[in-house]
Parts: structure tokens; C-alpha cells; sequence
């Protein structure tokens, strides 16, 4: 176990190296810079403000300099947020994306996996076609779109939540169903795929046979290999409940690090830009380290490998 998880989190060093040397080059191909949308700004203070930020030095030494601080941690100062660190912003607002993540993740499997367990039960009946119908119709509809029809019917319409804001409890109704119902419906249809290849194996004939309930069958054979689609799927499901926020932040006007990588990529952050590039980055790496770890434990067939 120790090697394998050494081994993983050395495979990550490079990785991440890769993603920030292509991030660092490609925001800075992009047309426009970091200080083109101050107003009135005489060309001595544009000189001292990309003196202040490095920005007057070549590009090549640029990035040896931030990959100097990136290996001490310090992710720079934000270009567009005077007076705040990257890693202060990411500090503040990422625990708001993570707490939006964790409710959109909770909703995504209790509607899910009850639906795909039910679809696999009674395969190509009404009970199978009702929640691989919702399944569908989840996939289909995109949260951008998702998110401004729920504000329109249950906000504006009807005033059973707020619009916008995380303050109270009701703040996180409407934004953690438009993002967790995609996620519900994949793992709907994962859950259905995994049941009914488990269910026909020779081992639930056998524990039928001796009288096990079907409860029992389902919930203690059924279930451990079935949901193994599943668990390989929470890996990028979670980092795509992350990443996949930044629209979502947006519509609800939530305070996360998604609206903060939507602003610094409209404002030419580069630093913001590239502080959040790699934490989610290296948060994708970790949830996929810990999905094999889970994988392995729930199918002792696979290896340490």
C-alpha cells in the first residue's frame, strides 16, 4: 500500500509540471493582458505596475520564476485582487465550491442509485423505463440551462427559494440540484449496468437457491460488485462537481473559486488563472488515487499495480 500511494503522488510531480507549463504559455498567448482594461492609466504606471508583477521581464524567465515559487507554494499575488494572494483566495472561496460539491454529490447518489437499482431489477418493464427515461433527460439537459429554468419556476415564480446567494440553507437548494442532476443520471445508468451484469452471475442463483431475501441478496451480494462502476466513476465525478461549478457559481452569484477562475479568465489573471488551474489539477489526481484505493479494497481481485 505505502508504494503504491508513493508511487502515485511521484507520477503526480510531473504531471502537474506539464499542466502548469501549458497553462502558464497558453493564457499568455491569448490576446489582451492583465492591465489592458485600466482606464486612464499614464504609461509610467503601467511600466511600474509590470515591474511590480514581473511582467517587463522575458517570458521564458517569467517562468522560472513562478516555477521557483510554485515549488515553495507560493502561487503569486492576483493581478485583479489587489492586496490578496492567490493561495488567500483559494483559501477563502474553496471551501465554498467543496461544501456545494459535497450537497450536489449527495443528491447525485440518493436519486441515482436508487433509480438504477430499481431500473436493474425488472429490466425492460415500466420499472426500468420510468428512471432510464429521467436518466436520459438529465444527461441531456446542460446545468447553464438546467440552473436558469429552476430559478425561473421555483424562485421567481413561484418564491420558494431565494435567486441567488449562500447564506441560508434554502441558498444551497436550487444550485446543488442544477449540478448534481447530471451526475445523478450517470450514475443512474452505471448503477442499472453494474446490477444487472452482478445479478446474473452464478453466485445470486446460488444465495437465492439457499433462501437469502431478495433485500439481503440486493443489499449485501448484489451491491458490492454492482457498484463498482460506480466507485470508478466518483473519482472524476467529483472533480467534474468542481470543476463544473465555475457556471453554476456564476448563475447563483455563489462566493467560490469557480466565479474567481471566471473573472481572472475575463480579466487576464494569470496568476489566478494558473493557482486554480493546478489546485484542481492536483485535486483530480487525488480523488483518482483515492477511487483505486476503494476500488482495490471493494474487489480484492485487483492488485497493488
Amino acid at each position: 500500500m505505502f508504494s503504491f500511494v508513493a508511487r502515485r503522488v511521484l507520477q503526480m510531480i510531473p504531471v502537474l509540471l506539464a499542466i502548469a507549463t501549458l497553462t502558464f504559455f497558453m493564457i499568455r498567448l491569448a490576446p489582451g493582458g492583465p492591465f489592458d482594461a485600466e482606464k486612464n492609466v499614464s504609461p509610467e504606471i503601467r511600466k511600474n505596475l509590470e515591474s511590480y508583477y514581473g511582467m517587463n521581464k522575458p517570458v521564458y524567465q517569467q517562468y522560472f520564476d513562478y516555477l521557483g515559487r510554485l515549488v515553495q507554494g507560493d502561487l503569486g499575488p492576483s493581478f485583479k485582487y489587489s492586496n490578496w494572494t492567490v493561495n488567500e483566495l483559494i483559501a477563502q472561496s474553496f471551501p465554498v465550491s467543496a461544501e456545494l460539491a459535497c450537497w450536489s454529490l449527495l443528491i447525485a447518489l440518493l436519486f441515482g442509485l436508487p433509480a438504477g437499482i430499481i431500473a436493474s431489477l425488472r429490466p425492460n418493464t415500466l420499472t426500468d423505463y420510468i428512471p432510464s427515461s429521467l436518466a436520459l433527460t438529465g444527461i441531456s439537459i446542460p446545468n447553464f440551462v438546467l440552473g436558469p429554468l429552476l430559478v425561473l419556476l421555483f424562485a421567481l415564480g413561484l418564491g420558494y427559494v431565494p435567486v441567488s446567494g449562500w447564506d441560508g440553507w434554502t441558498d444551497r437548494i436550487l444550485p446543488s440540484i442544477t449540478l448534481g442532476a447530471l451526475y445523478a443520471a450517470y450514475i443512474a445508468r452505471l448503477t442499472r449496468g453494474g446490477m444487472l451484469e452482478v445479478l446474473s452471475q452464478d453466485f445470486i442463483r446460488t444465495a437465492r437457491a439457499k433462501g437469502a431475501s431478495p433485500l439481503r441478496v440486493i443489499m449485501k451480494h448484489g451491491m458490492r460488485g454492482g457498484l463498482l462502476p460506480v466507485v470508478s466513476y466518483l473519482g472524476p465525478a467529483v472533480a467534474g462537481l468542481m470543476t463544473g461549478s465555475f457556471a453554476v457559481e456564476t448563475i447563483f452569484q455563489i462566493p467560490g473559486l469557480g466565479r474567481y477562475f471566471v473573472n481572472a479568465a475575463f480579466n487576464r489573471d494569470y496568476t489566478m488563472l494558473l493557482g486554480a488551474v493546478l489546485f484542481y489539477g492536483a485535486l483530480i489526481l487525488l480523488f483518482n488515487l483515492i477511487v483505486d484505493i476503494a476500488l482495490i479494497w471493494m474487489n480484492p481481485k485487483l492488485k497493488f499495480e
